[in-house]
């Protein structure tokens, strides 16, 4: 079984960038699908991004994510990122890395995922 951890979330200015990662622990890294999704205080979580299994040649993007954000994954290092570029206040939120088992291209809903990292705050300040 696969264990998620996610680090990089901060405190930055309107405009700065950020890359989040989600370190894998357990199970065949390759296996896995990844996702990104949000939370904001008072809302649902929501999707950020995803990336396909093995080699990763399928992403997806929320609307607000597309061209500001971009998802990879680096098999060898068992790690996902998150490059957050032009952050803008209305993207302070947790943000949580999933991973899901197999192919099926890239899940947009929580409830395709079923491994979870606990979170890392990201806050843009204006």
């Amino acid at each position: 079984q696969v264990r998620l951890v996610e680090s990089g979330g901060g405190l930055v200015q309107v405009g700065d960038s950020l890359k989040l990662s989600c370190a894998a622990s357990g199970g065949t890294f390759g296996s896995y699908a990844f996702g990104w999704f949000r939370q904001a205080p008072g809302k649902e979580r929501e999707f950020v991004a995803g990336i396909s299994w093995r080699l990763g040649t399928s992403v997806g993007y929320q609307d607000f994510a597309q061209g500001r954000f971009t998802i990879s994954r680096d098999n060898d290092r068992r790690t996902v990122y998150l490059q957050m570029n032009t952050l803008k206040p209305e993207d302070t939120a947790v943000y949580y890395c999933a991973a899901a088992y197999g192919p099926g291209g890239v899940s947009r809903t929580t409830s395709g995922y079923r491994h979870w990292g606990p979170g890392t705050q990201v806050s843009v300040s204006s």
